[in-house]
């Protein structure tokens, strides 16, 4: 392929993959203090709607991501309640709030879909840099929620392991009670970092509403939560790693539209299907090097924390 077909389609990998990191590097953060959340996808459709909806009456992108954001901060605040304050189980209160998001985004969408964005967000090319060969235009020709997820990410993996902070979040997962004994508050830990993790989910919802595809639709984020769930595994749970994972699916994704819009004579339903049968074949893969590596997740992830048990 020539430079004028790579170049478009590594772009948009990027941008497609930025939907993706956030809300997998908020998922991991929220893991790593013990609290798993498979509401991502939940969290991400409400971010979306919110993202959008804003957007659309202010003609401010920038405030429909942070819309997005509050409303899927607030959402996530729903499953720490249940799992931090009344110990509940993690996993379905998880399933619940992203069959919440799907029934709260479908009945009051009604009246907005196939409705666009007049003021999308835009490109913002970096001097010099996105004049570099190559990389110039694929990484710095993007938007600034694209640059600010390169940084976050950076900051994000120092916090984790440079950090007290990240010390005693790693500490509340892998052993509460220890980190009780040294003064560590861990619902508030829990509850902080599973709050972080749902702006994330929002911040990825919003985006694909009001940069990627600036429209609603009913369901609109397709399944992205469940790859985003799946690529904390990818990533073993490592900010870092989530980039070249969640750009990756950022790829497959562009890829089967790059080959839809070409007229290739391949079903759409199995271009559709593409990133979702990666994200299968990823997990296996994943898990097989998981344990063949001896690397586990947090050991008290999915585990409630009763104070009065130390």
């Amino acid at each position: 392929m020539s430079h004028d077909i790579v170049t478009p389609l590594l772009s948009n990998a990027i941008k497609a993959g930025t939907i993706l990191l956030l809300p997998t590097i908020g998922e991991i953060f929220s893991e790593r203090a013990g609290i798993l959340n498979l509401g991502v996808e939940g969290m991400m459709l409400i971010g979306a709607f919110f993202g959008f909806i804003v957007a659309k009456l202010t003609n401010n992108p920038y405030y429909g991501i942070i819309a997005g954001m509050a409303a899927g901060g607030i959402a996530s605040l729903i499953h720490a309640f249940v799992c931090i304050t009344l110990k509940g189980n993690q996993i379905v209160s998880g399933l619940a709030l992203t069959i919440f998001g799907a029934g709260f985004t479908t009945f009051y969408g009604q009246s907005w879909i196939n409705m666009n964005l007049s003021n999308p967000l835009k490109g913002l090319a970096l001097p010099v840099l996105s004049k570099i060969p190559l990389i110039g235009p694929v990484l710095f020709n993007q938007d600034l929620i694209v640059y600010l997820s390169y940084l976050l990410t950076i900051i994000l993996w120092i916090i984790l392991y440079k950090t007290t902070i990240g010390l005693n979040l790693r500490a509340v997962g892998e052993n509460a009670k220890a980190a009780n004994s040294m003064g560590i508050s861990v619902s508030k830990t829990r509850y902080f970092w599973t709050f972080f993790g749902g702006l994330m989910a929002g911040a990825g919802g919003a985006y694909l509403t009001v940069a990627y595809a600036p429209f609603w639709l009913d369901g609109i984020t397709a399944g992205r939560g469940w790859i985003a769930v799946a690529l904390v595994i990818f990533a073993m749970w490592d900010p870092i790693k989530a980039i070249f994972g969640a750009y990756l699916f950022g790829s497959i994704n562009a890829l089967q539209f790059q080959l839809q819009a070409s007229g290739t004579s391949i079903p759409s339903a199995i271009l559709n299907m593409m990133p979702y049968l990666v994200t299968f074949i990823v997990i296996v893969i994943s898990s097989i090097i998981v344990k063949t590596k001896h690397i586990r997740p947090p050991k008290e992830l999915g585990i409630p924390y009763f104070r009065e048990e130390k």
